[in-house]
C-alpha cells in the first residue's frame, strides 16, 4: 500500500476531490486530510487525519522499545557479571527484566512521540499553517496510476506533493517521502 500526498488550496476543492476519489473506489478509511480547519472538515464530512498519522507515536515508540531492549540487555549483563542475587538466578528472570525494560522504553518513546509532529508531515507544516489542506490517499499499487491520473485531469489545483510507502520505519532517515516525477514539490533532499 502506498500513501499519495496532495496539497489542496481550499476546503471546497478538498470536498470535490473527496467525492471524485470515492467515485474512483477509494473508501473514507483510505482518505485522510491534515488541516488547521478541523471544524470545516467535520462539517463537510471529510475524515481528518488521526493521531497515528499526525504524531510520531509509533516511530518514537519503536525507537524507545529498541533503546529499552538494549538497556535491558546491558542491565542483565551487569546483573550476571556482578551477581548481586547469587549465581543461581533463573533464566526467566532475565527474560522478564529485558521484557519490562523493552515495554518501558516503548511506553516512554510513545509518550515522547505524542509531543512530536510526524516526521513525514513536518515538510508540509508551513503549507498547513498557511491554510492549505494535505490529503493522504492510501492506495494499492494497482489503484495508484488511476488515482493519480484522475486527480491530475480533474483537479489541477491539487499539487502532488509526494508518494510514500505506508510502512513506518523508525530507523529510516527523514527523507521517506519522495516527490513524484514531473511534479512540483517543496520536498528538499
Amino acid at each position: 500500500m502506498k500513501c499519495i500526498y496532495y496539497l489542496a488550496p481550499t476546503l471546497p476543492s478538498v470536498h470535490r476531490i473527496s467525492e471524485d476519489l470515492h467515485a474512483a473506489g477509494v473508501d473514507d478509511f483510505y482518505l485522510h486530510v491534515v488541516s488547521r480547519d478541523e471544524l470545516g472538515l467535520t462539517q463537510q464530512r471529510i475524515h481528518s487525519a488521526n493521531y497515528l498519522e499526525t504524531l510520531d507515536v509509533i516511530r518514537d515508540g519503536y525507537i524507545g522499545a529498541a533503546i529499552g531492549f538494549l538497556a535491558g540487555l546491558i542491565g542483565i549483563g551487569l546483573l550476571n557479571y556482578f551477581e548481586p542475587f547469587g549465581p543461581d538466578v533463573p533464566t526467566y528472570v532475565y527474560v522478564v527484566l529485558v521484557a519490562v525494560a523493552t515495554l518501558f522504553g516503548a511506553w516512554e518513546g510513545g509518550l515522547f512521540g505524542v509531543d512530536s509532529e510526524n516526521q513525514k508531515l513536518r515538510k508540509f507544516h508551513a503549507e498547513i499553517e498557511a491554510g492549505k489542506y494535505l490529503l493522504l490517499v492510501y492506495v494499492r499499487k494497482r489503484q495508484e496510476a488511476t488515482v493519480r491520473a484522475m486527480l491530475q485531469a480533474q483537479h489541477p489545483e491539487a499539487e502532488l506533493a509526494g508518494i510514500d510507502t505506508h510502512f513506518i520505519n523508525p530507523f529510516s532517515s527523514v527523507k521517506p517521502v519522495a516527490a513524484a516525477p514531473g511534479s512540483k514539490s517543496n520536498l528538499g533532499d
